[in-house]
């Protein structure tokens, strides 16, 4: 039988096990992969990888390392944790926020049709 692992961890630990979870969904869609895919490749059901993704601390360390290895091949969890992925850094420009600044005036009345 199974035993819950949630009440065994300490505060900290559960926080850094959600925050694995999201690095790893990040990364998927970072790469542009469906959830279902990925736990394909991985060996894995989807629920399970829902589960991973979610920082779910009764997942296996195995687990957690073939859904890695699905997502980004050759990725360690070093480089998982430190945001070494290129696909990450893509995304992070692309979210990040840019100043809209007002235009000039002749930048207006090229635009003035």
């Amino acid at each position: 039988m199974k035993y819950p692992e949630a009440p065994l961890l300490l505060p900290a630990r559960a926080e850094e096990s959600v925050a694995l979870g999201g690095k790893l969904a990040r990364l998927r869609k970072a790469r542009r992969l469906r959830q279902a895919d990925a736990a394909s490749r991985a060996g894995l059901s989807r629920s399970t990888a829902v589960l991973i993704e979610r920082g779910d601390p009764g997942r296996t360390l195995a687990q957690v390392m073939r859904y890695l290895e699905a997502i980004a091949p050759g990725l360690s969890l070093l480089g998982l944790l430190t945001d070494a992925d290129p696909a990450l850094k893509v995304l992070a420009q692309t979210e990040a926020t840019q100043r809209v600044r007002p235009l000039s005036p002749q930048q207006m009345a090229e635009l003035d049709f």
